[in-house]
């Protein structure tokens, strides 16, 4: 059974051929079903104003994650304005071909979601749509692309992303706009700050970072040779965070990792980063809320962890890249034939911190990317490659699709972020559905 939720809406107009367009209409109904899509919506065909409003009221308690208006005959534009006027759900219409048999125009299916597509581009609606047979497989996968989209699409509208301080002066790769992300992705911004992190982390009890250790120890078995004290200050972190995290309600984190954590706590925020993204509260450094935005929707679409990341070395010859941060990758991306270790950091020289080499397999690559002063989203594929670590801390060696001088000069030419965001799987078509959903223009890697 797929998770997400469609409202299954079949219109028609009664002067043309309704028993076939019920007989198309249960077809397509079926081959969703059959699919294993949960599908909320009337059983017989809306054919008027009226019960077109009834649907409307129904399916927007049930907050579903696509709206798919069946177009079974030709029908005004009416009832389609009604449907969508009152959601920001996600809309596919279907339309289903005609055979020319040189007698009666039996459905008009087409000519109906032509009116539809032209009514909703009028009220600056975005949507995608079908042209297909009821039972045509490839509207299922379509429509799994649209599902998977718009179910992070609606999450986005009532997320909300922690921002712990500010980013570290010359970092401007990390600045963002609190109300263009409100307004274009439906993202609010939470300000949290350093003194309120350094609170909580002060007042966990002794018993809590015990069981945290103890469960760490379960995947670290080298915790006993780091140095105590700042290693329980990173668990401790954690801890801190992550109440916060509870307290506000948060999808996401975005946290000024240096200097303060060094100067002021003694430790390092990289594994108590790597732990939050682990457990679903995907968490970027040096105040990244635009790249926290991102791991959240790669987590979204993938139902995995995403790793935000530095973009540190190129290899022509052997067309590939490597992908390094200090050490916040979540333990779930770690090469399962390497042990992961806990380390210090590189610079500073205090625990806590992840050491291990990225798993190899598909990767989908991305980035809400605020370079040009707007949004946009920055997308590509590539292959984690089974490669030893590169450099202290974790990293991972990949392959574009793209040749890599082709994604060195994109990244140079067009000034992007120095983070860049991974999540294991191939999710490309979800995301440049979500990018048309949001509006956002793409760029490819």
């Amino acid at each position: 059974m797929k998770d997400w939720k469609i409202a299954f809406i079949p219109i028609a107009r009664k002067t043309f051929d309704i028993p076939l367009a019920r007989k198309v209409t249960d077809a397509a109904r079926e081959n969703l079903i059959d699919a294993g899509f949960s599908l909320y919506g009337p059983e017989d065909l809306i054919m008027d104003l009226s019960a077109a409003e009834m649907e409307a009221k129904k399916y927007s308690e049930v907050k579903p994650d696509l709206l798919v208006i069946f177009q079974a005959t030709f029908a005004d534009t009416t009832m389609v304005k009604m449907l969508t006027e009152t959601t920001h759900t996600p809309i596919l219409l279907w339309a289903v071909p005609e055979v020319a048999v040189g007698g009666r125009l039996r459905l008009n299916s087409l000519c109906g979601i032509n009116l539809a597509g032209h009514a909703l581009r009028k009220r600056g609606r975005q949507y995608l749509y079908i042209y297909t047979e009821p039972n045509d497989k490839a509207a299922v996968k379509k429509i799994e692309i649209a599902a998977r989209a718009g179910h992070v699409h609606n999450l986005l509208l009532h997320s909300r992303v922690g921002v712990v301080g500010q980013h570290p002066l010359g970092l401007d790769t990390c600045d963002y706009d609190t109300s263009l992300l409100k307004l274009k992705l439906g993202v609010e911004i939470v300000p949290i700050s350093l003194e309120r992190v350094f609170d909580y982390s002060g007042a966990i009890q002794e018993t809590k970072i015990d069981q945290v250790r103890s469960d760490l120890g379960n995947k670290l078995d080298n915790l006993q040779e780091l140095e105590q004290k700042p290693l329980n200050c990173s668990l401790r972190v954690y801890a801190a965070l992550k109440k916060i995290a509870d307290e506000e309600k948060l999808d996401g984190l975005a946290v000024r990792c240096w200097p303060e954590f060094f100067t002021q706590l003694g430790c390092a925020a990289c594994g108590a980063l790597s732990m939050l993204t682990d457990e679903g509260i995907p968490s970027s450094c040096e105040a990244d809320v635009n790249g926290a935005i991102t791991q959240l929707i790669l987590q979204w679409l993938s139902g995995g962890a995403a790793f935000g990341s530095d973009f540190v070395s190129v290899n022509i010859e052997e067309d590939s890249g490597v992908l390094w941060h200090c050490g916040k990758a979540p333990l779930s991306m770690a090469d399962p034939n390497v042990q992961p270790k806990g380390g210090v950091h590189s610079n500073r020289k205090l625990p806590l911190v992840m050491e291990f080499p990225l798993k190899p397999g598909v990767v989908t690559v991305a980035r809400i990317s605020q370079a040009t002063g707007d949004l946009r989203l920055v997308v590509g594929k590539a292959e984690m490659l089974s490669a030893p670590i590169s450099f202290s801390g974790t990293s991972g060696v990949l392959r574009f699709e793209t040749n890599i001088q082709k994604v060195l000069d994109t990244i140079m030419l067009e000034g992007l972020e120095h983070h860049i965001t991974i999540t294991y799987g191939d999710f490309i078509s979800s995301l440049m559905t979500l990018a048309q959903f949001l509006k956002l223009p793409v760029l490819k890697l």
